[in-house]
């Protein structure tokens, strides 16, 4: 009998005793809702456009193809490569190389010396965008080689302004200038994941270019200044709210921002966190915009410490909720009202507010996200148009689309059928394969995480388990030993994002995606870098209609958001039918009564 909560049809029926019906277990029943017909994908807007002639207002965007010559076209518009018969769908020209991107040639030679000898397209794309000094939103599949595509031009930006400093300034002087660059997460793992990558591109000496400290988890602030800070939001502001002159010293150093999974940063449990962030450190700039302008009209101790007045006193002024229904400008809240608290200080300063619009920019911001929706006010994608309108966009090929490096495979299940073929699906990745084998194997709850690992211990196929009743010790564990010894990986979500494991070669939906932001995520854990896999997704027949509509989406090379759009319309014909309901049951009764 079903559960009231369950989404799945993956019945349990050979665990003994009696187990639970379905794996996963929710709040609400999605999946059992898709049982009618639904209106054709086509006539729903796409997430993001993949077309070379799409433009948004006041917004550079660029779509990534091969470049056909050296240094002149990294963002040139052309036919999709995976319309180009025989062309490379991750790896740029054969004729760009890193030199030819504005690389210098300490990092290049880092690069090779990591077995980088090439750039991605997504690299090609981003990498001359980032160097030019402007903001950039960095919007690209899964497995693009994103996270090289921000680290490489800012590592070359600093290690040129550490050479310049070297030649012209004295040491303590250079201590003084130190540029840091600040990289924000979602979780720990990510974070170290990034430092890793970081401390692998090093100089001649073996040594890593830039001395890299990670903020996080049980780690606290570092002794010496590094070069490169990875940080969770709420672990650097726990950092720096106690420490006013750390927070001041800190905000004043940072010269490049980047947000990694930017989509997932600025929505949900992130976001008021992050634009805090954002809006203290945008408020420096324009303090050192403004002491630049008028040094002589200052006091003197803002001379000498610019941003001195900068507290966290009242932090009131810094309370971040600020994404409200029908919000117009992210940019002049609570930082205009912390600057109208310091101008009451001084008659100087009155006319700051004049600098609220205009002022002269010292740090650079990146976004980098596999998955970016732009449609409704709240979403990420808004939330960057609004904030920083001049940005430029460099959007992946196969962004929100399908990967034609992946092998799609549907199979649907009955309660009956549903335990065999996830082990035949399991044991199908270990067929053919001379080499070790890394299969990730998702479902949608904790619960039923558990149980279908607890189906492969009797089947005897050894697995790890990941989600967030794991330990984090032991969830990196078992990632290191997946990575080293290959198996599988039985998961949530959790281990979806930004979790790069090398040679993944088969990911299972045990329980199909509930949203786009899932099923893109984890089918993405497969074919990076250039490789090619398989993704085998079980289905019931309350899924039928959704995965009827993801491959058409395939078919057609439309935004896999379409079909989930689906979806949602299902839900709220349901809820208002049930509504409906409702309202004439109740009219029964009064009449009744």
């Amino acid at each position: 009998m079903l559960l009231n909560r369950s989404a799945s049809l993956l019945y349990l029926h050979k665990l003994s005793p009696p187990p639970t019906k379905f794996f996963s277990h929710f709040k609400h029943s999605y999946s059992l809702l898709l049982c009618n017909p639904s209106p054709s994908p086509s006539a729903l807007p796409p997430l993001l456009p993949s077309c070379p002639s799409f433009s948004l207002p006041r917004v550079s965007f660029f779509c990534l193809n091969p470049p056909r010559q050296r240094q002149a076209r990294p963002f040139a518009s052309a036919t999709a490569a995976a319309e180009r018969k025989g062309t490379d769908t991750f790896f740029s020209d054969e004729d760009v190389s890193w030199a030819s991107l504005g690389v210098s040639d300490k990092l290049s030679r880092a690069l090779y010396s990591a077995g980088i000898d090439r750039p991605s397209l997504v690299q090609a794309a981003c990498i001359p965008a980032i160097l030019s000094g402007k903001d950039v939103v960095v919007a690209a599949e899964t497995g693009s080689g994103k996270t090289h595509g921000y680290l490489i031009p800012l590592i070359n930006r600093l290690c040129s302004a550490h050479d310049d400093s070297v030649n012209t300034v004295s040491d303590q002087e250079s201590i003084q200038s130190q540029r840091i660059f600040l990289v924000l997460c979602p979780n720990v793992l990510l974070c170290e994941q990034v430092v890793r990558m970081a401390n692998g591109l090093c100089g001649d000496d073996g040594k890593p270019l830039l001395r890299v400290a990670a903020v996080c988890g049980g780690q606290g602030w570092p002794v010496h200044k590094p070069d490169i800070l990875v940080s969770t939001p709420a672990a650097l502001l726990n950092n720096i709210d106690p420490d006013k002159r750390r927070c001041l010293e800190f905000m004043r150093g940072v010269k490049y921002v980047v947000l990694d999974e930017a989509d997932m940063l600025l929505s949900g449990g992130f976001q008021n966190k992050v634009i805090r962030l954002l809006n203290m450190l945008r408020f420096d700039e324009k303090l050192l915009s403004r002491s630049k302008e008028s040094v002589s009209e200052l006091p003197v101790e803002l001379e000498s410490e610019p941003s001195s007045h900068f507290t966290l006193d009242d932090k009131e002024d810094l309370q971040t909720d600020i994404i409200s229904e029908g919000e117009e400008n992210y940019e002049d809240v609570h930082v205009d009202d912390l600057a109208e608290e310091v101008e009451a200080g001084s008659n100087k300063r009155k006319d700051w507010r004049r600098v609220r619009k205009t002022y002269e920019r010292s740090k650079q911001y990146v976004f980098v996200a596999a998955t970016l929706p732009v449609n409704g006010k709240k979403t990420a994608g808004q939330v960057l148009k609004q904030m920083f309108p001049n940005a430029n966009w460099v959007s992946g090929n196969y962004l929100h689309c399908h990967n034609p490096r992946l092998k799609q495979r549907w199979i649907e299940v009955t309660t009956e059928t549903q335990v065999d073929e996830l082990i035949n699906a399991v044991k199908q990745g270990f067929k053919s394969k001379a080499t070790e084998c890394r299969t990730m194997v998702f479902a949608n709850t904790v619960e039923a995480a558990d149980a279908v690992a607890n189906i492969l211990l009797k089947a005897n196929i050894h697995c790890y388990r990941y989600h967030k009743d794991v330990s984090l010790e032991e969830r990196s564990q078992s990632l290191t030993d997946l990575k080293e010894k290959g198996g599988i990986l039985v998961c949530t979500d959790a281990a979806a994002r930004g979790v790069d494991i090398p040679n993944v070669s088969h990911v299972i939906q045990a329980d199909f995606a509930t949203s786009a932001v899932d099923f893109l995520h984890r089918v993405g854990r497969s074919g990076r870098a250039g490789q090619f896999g398989i993704v085998t997704s079980l289905y019931s027949e309350s899924n039928r209609d959704l995965v009827a509509a993801v491959r058409q989406a395939e078919e057609l090379g439309q935004p896999v958001e379409t079909a989930f759009s689906r979806k949602r319309s299902f839900r709220n014909k349901l809820k208002k039918k049930g509504l409906t309901k409702v309202r004439d049951l109740s009219i029964v009764e009064e009449s009744v009564f």
